[in-house]
């Protein structure tokens, strides 16, 4: 644990971890290559907006929620995505004895009540297409579990992506070994064996609205959906 605790572990906020992501990524193979930027979810749309900005390619997020065990708010037991996916943990179901369809039931309900209405206010309502055949490079600011990058490469390999990779500050490293065996890349600043949690490895960790995820994305050339939109408006 004294590895975690050292200074040098911790990044300064948000954009210090951008930036040493971007140090260690394959910027020119990734501009060759035309690279899409997925945000993992909603407040990594900075991180694909920094990344995006910094190599000139395309950005898009993909949405998953969690589903929670029931009479325990903090205990995520599946993962639901917006193409109605589930990644379930199945060692945490059979240990509180949960029954599948609870967790069915209960996706069928994040996703109308809390996935829907986020597609419609980031995506005018559609469901993400722009992965098809393409280098696609998931972001995210920490990974503690997997849970949700594993909703989003499995998502992806559905959708016939070209080659899928993943790229985060920090991250867990029995998480990164799982993630090695289903993802063509994975590029990592800081890999920890003793894992706290995310927020735990950046000194000052900015809280991020659904306003001030609007108001970046309608201020972005680079995000793929308003892209399309502009177009077809002829702006």
């Amino acid at each position: 644990m004294s590895q975690d605790l050292d200074f040098n572990s911790y990044f300064q906020d948000l954009k210090d971890a951008s930036n040493q992501l971007l140090d260690i990524l394959p910027k020119s193979r990734m501009q060759d290559d035309d690279w899409l930027i997925v945000a993992a979810d909603q407040r990594a749309v900075l991180l694909a907006s920094i990344i995006s900005l910094r190599l000139n390619l395309d950005y898009d997020i993909f949405f998953n929620k969690p589903i929670m065990a029931p009479n325990n708010s903090e205990c995520e037991i599946a993962i639901v995505s917006e193409a109605e996916e589930i990644v379930i943990d199945e060692a945490l179901l059979n240990s509180f004895q949960i029954n599948l369809d609870y967790v069915y039931g209960q996706a069928r309900r994040v996703h109308e009540e809390k996935i829907i209405p986020m597609v419609y206010k980031f995506r005018k309502g559609e469901l993400i297409g722009s992965i098809k055949n393409r280098n696609v490079l998931f972001v995210d600011f920490g990974c503690e579990t997997g849970f949700n990058i594993i909703s989003c490469v499995k998502n992806a390999i559905k959708t016939e992506v070209k080659s899928v990779m993943y790229a985060t500050p920090v991250m867990a490293q029995d998480v990164y070994e799982s993630l090695e065996l289903i993802t063509d890349e994975i590029f990592c600043v800081k890999k920890k064996e003793n894992f706290v949690n995310v927020d735990f490895y950046y000194k000052k960790m900015q809280k991020v609205s659904q306003d001030d995820i609007i108001e970046v994305l309608n201020n972005d050339k680079r995000y793929l959906p308003f892209v399309k939109n502009r177009s077809k408006d002829g702006i």
